[in-house]
């Protein structure tokens, strides 16, 4: 499979109360800075926090027109609740792409500040440092959305390396 090299990338950091969004496009193999920010969805009961997700992340979606979303895996809790309610937000997320032709593509958190500082135990500190300076930020974005952008990043890295190695292998046979 070939990685194409023109894509727009929406990274997605799901919360219950705070999704943080981030959105880069990927071009000859290098990355550009569009947008991010934060849905904020702390009034109301839990479906209404759940539907403000969906349709925040689908008029994002109308906007900007993502081909691509990379969402953050669940990670366990200790609180087998907020692991329920995180997957839920995931979820709302996920379905707003389901009017549009986006691939969904899902990274575990440990993986994303692995890609994206080079150790999976960073800090939230440490990753919006690193947004920053690779892609040379004039401000520090919101901690969600600097998640939401690495995860966009990891997708980027993921996809180059397996790239040069499809390229390797093709070579060798």
């Amino acid at each position: 499979m070939k990685f194409h090299d023109d894509q727009r990338i929406l990274g997605i950091d799901p919360g219950s109360r705070i999704t943080g969004f981030g959105i880069i496009d990927s071009m000859h193999g290098k990355t550009k800075y569009i947008t991010s920010g934060i849905i904020k969805s702390v009034k109301g009961d839990f479906i209404e926090r759940l539907k403000l997700i969906n349709e925040s992340v689908q008029n994002i979606i109308n906007e900007y027109k993502p081909n691509i979303m990379v969402i953050e895996n669940v990670f366990i809790h200790k609180n087998p609740s907020s692991a329920l309610k995180l997957g839920h937000a995931r979820a709302a997320a996920i379905c707003a792409t389901f009017k549009s032709d986006i691939s969904v593509h899902e990274f575990s958190p440990r993986e994303i500040k692995k890609a994206v500082v080079g150790t999976g135990a960073a800090t939230k500190e440490q990753v919006q440092h690193m947004i920053v300076s690779l892609l040379n930020l004039d401000g520090v974005p919101p901690e969600d959305a600097a998640d939401a952008i690495a995860a966009a990043l990891c997708y980027c890295n993921h996809k180059a390396v397996q790239s040069s190695l499809n390229q390797i292998a093709g070579k060798e046979l």
